[in-house]
């Protein structure tokens, strides 16, 4: 045990909403009975990433007693649990004049590559499997039809989004919802991510820039259940607001069975207010 700086929640102002999870680059946080929790103290560095992202003020930074930051600890922890953030967390490390400890391994993210982009194509090059016949022994057809969908990975200047009916998908959806291709994807541009585990900076900048350069001319949020699923919304909802592009937006809640729990128009007044204007 040593002093130093660690995270406080206070549990009578959070809420469970689960935003704070994506700020933090260590993966420290996890929502449990409704509330965020430390998961454990060795993986809080102290450093407040996740601070500017609860809206009720439920986190703040205490010096007390704790377990000493443990670096290779956290790296062994996001490789088993949230590999996706590990390039995150060493940019995190980067940002803060620290080094990574050995245990990452290459600077390019922890050995994480992907070429998803050497794949790209679009409505030009539509695959004939993608969407224009009937599956082998079924109906079911793929409506997919550009690639990457991946919101990181998209450019906000691919040409599949201009004038793009548009549907931002947490990435559980399609897994939860049978339907998923014929009710939301059919007609549609994708992107899809996880509030919970992703760099929630980084995706309002790329939706906002898609929505300011692209002009989709609607746009659909398919989100879980889930208390921190909702931070999509939270995400497109801000991203639309400061683009300031009066761009119909529309919000779908599947159930963990698949099933459909709400379905509304945002009001787009309200996202005026929420870009103060």
């Amino acid at each position: 045990m040593t002093r130093r700086k660690i995270i406080r929640i206070d549990e009578e102002k959070c809420d469970g909403c689960g935003l704070c999870l994506p700020a933090c680059p260590e993966g420290a946080l996890a929502v449990v009975d409704g509330k965020a929790r430390l998961v454990k103290e060795s993986y809080c560095d102290g450093l407040g990433a996740c601070l500017g992202e609860c809206p009720k003020g439920a986190l703040t930074i205490e010096e007390r007693e704790a377990e000493e930051y443990d670096a290779e600890g956290v790296i062994a922890h996001l490789r088993r649990q949230s590999p996706e953030l590990l390039a995150r967390h060493l940019e995190h490390l980067r940002a803060h004049g620290l080094e990574a400890p050995a245990a990452a391994g290459p600077e390019s993210g922890g050995g994480i590559t992907c070429s998803c982009q050497e794949l790209a194509w679009g409505p030009a090059e539509v695959p004939e499997e993608a969407g224009s016949r009937e599956a082998a022994g079924g109906n079911v057809r793929s409506e997919l039809r550009q690639w990457p969908v991946q919101l990181h990975l998209v450019s906000p200047a691919a040409p599949y989004f201009k004038d793009a009916d548009l549907l931002v998908a947490a990435d559980c959806v399609p897994v939860a919802c049978a339907g998923f291709h014929r009710d939301f994807l059919r007609g549609r541009a994708v992107v899809v991510g996880c509030p919970k585990f992703d760099d929630v900076a980084a995706y309002r900048e790329k939706l906002r820039r898609i929505f300011l350069e692209a002009r989709p001319r609607s746009v659909l949020v398919a989100y879980m259940e889930v208390p921190c699923c909702y931070g999509l919304v939270h995400l497109a909802r801000e991203a639309l607001a400061a683009a300031g592009r009066q761009i119909p937006l529309e919000t779908v809640l599947v159930g963990i069975r698949g099933d459909i729990k709400e379905r509304r128009a945002e009001d787009f007044s309200e996202l005026q207010k929420l870009a103060g204007r």
